[in-house]
């Protein structure tokens, strides 16, 4: 596992965090994003979207859970879970956006991840922080079981 703490003063450097991301990971890579509401999850994936030259207008997807965009460098699924137990999450199937079986292989960004009681074997972590006087950190742990 490795790990490395970036701080993000305001919402612009969260969203280049993001761009950042988008323009160097591989198709199959999971982002795992934790934080309080408001902690910066949606804003990190629409700086992930700009960095995957994804032109659509990137929304958190809390009512429809989950946003599919394939406009761009590679496909970017971006899922919510923030309204579902972990019972509701497990009906869902998700390993299918990670192993690649049953759609592309792309990018896959889920908010409120710790509501997953099954994770792929590699996969990025980020935990989301926001203090109001210090502006955001994110806690970036890679994690390769396999």
């Amino acid at each position: 596992m490795t790990e490395r703490i970036v701080k993000l003063p305001d919402a612009s450097a969260t969203q280049m965090l993001g761009l950042d991301l988008g323009q160097s990971l591989a198709a199959g890579s999971v982002l795992l994003l934790t934080g309080d509401l408001g902690s910066g999850k949606t804003t990190l994936v629409q700086g992930l979207a700009q960095g995957l030259n994804i032109v659509d207008s990137i929304v958190s997807p809390t009512f429809t859970i989950i946003n599919e965009y394939f406009s761009g460098r590679l496909p970017l699924y971006h899922l919510d879970l923030y309204r579902l137990t972990s019972a509701e999450v497990d009906d869902l199937q998700l390993e299918s956006y990670w192993s690649g079986l049953e759609t592309e292989l792309g990018i896959v960004a889920i908010e409120w991840a710790e509501r997953l009681s099954y994770l792929p074997a590699n996969y990025i972590q980020i935990e989301l922080t926001y203090d109001p006087s210090d502006g955001r950190v994110a806690k970036i742990s890679t994690i390769e079981l396999i």
